[in-house]
């Protein structure tokens, strides 16, 4: 099974890599390969609703984002890391998730999300539920874990300080590995839900 990870932090070494070591010490022990990519420090830019992915099946900036959508099309799960910034998450991350989630049509149902976020102190829970609306909208169950998934510090290494938030991130991973091969087995037991034939939108001006 596979885990991509997308690291929003632009800081090599930072508190959120301490908690996804934490997360990928896990996942090597259930048997989950886990790649992580840092995105925070790449040139992405935001959608400009050209809808060229429609028809040309791929983002039209040819980017990280575009490197990022078989790697997503192939994982069992998908987690995305942010620092906090102003309550929400770093600006280059959203321009990346936006992109990656409208640009790629291959059915996200059952693929397995999960957000992690880190701040000084506050904001963490607003940019968790931001993250976690890419998930809901496309038919991902969310992981939980024993809290939100949060760590807290500021200053390089004083996430390693925060003892439940690590546990929190280890809580994660193991709930995140077991919901995914339970998902396996019922893919291969039961199959996917049922679709219905179209997908209605009602538009209110």
């Amino acid at each position: 099974m596979k885990v991509l990870i997308i690291n929003g932090s632009p800081r090599s070494g930072g508190n959120i890599d301490t908690a996804l070591k934490e997360i990928t010490g896990v996942f090597e022990k259930e048997g989950i390969e886990a790649e992580v990519v840092r995105v925070g420090n790449k040139n992405i830019r935001g959608c400009i609703a050209c809808n060229v992915c429609s028809t040309k099946g791929q983002c039209a900036f040819d980017d990280a984002v575009n490197e990022l959508a078989p790697k997503f099309q192939e994982a069992d799960g998908l987690i995305v890391a942010s620092p906090v910034y102003y309550a929400s998450a770093n600006a280059t991350l959203i321009a990346c998730l936006d992109r990656l989630f409208y640009s790629t049509h291959f059915d996200k149902t059952m693929k397995v999300g999960a957000s992690v976020v880190c701040a000084r102190r506050g904001g963490c829970s607003a940019t968790f539920d931001e993250l976690n609306k890419y998930f809901t909208i496309c038919g991902m169950p969310v992981a939980s874990s024993q809290y939100w998934n949060s760590v807290h510090g500021c200053a390089k290494g004083e996430s390693a300080q925060d003892a439940e938030g690590l546990q929190t991130m280890r809580t994660l991973a193991r709930n995140m590995s077991f919901l995914m091969k339970s998902i396996a087995l019922g893919k291969e037991k039961f199959g996917l839900p049922e679709t219905e034939p179209e997908h209605q939108q009602t538009n209110f001006v």
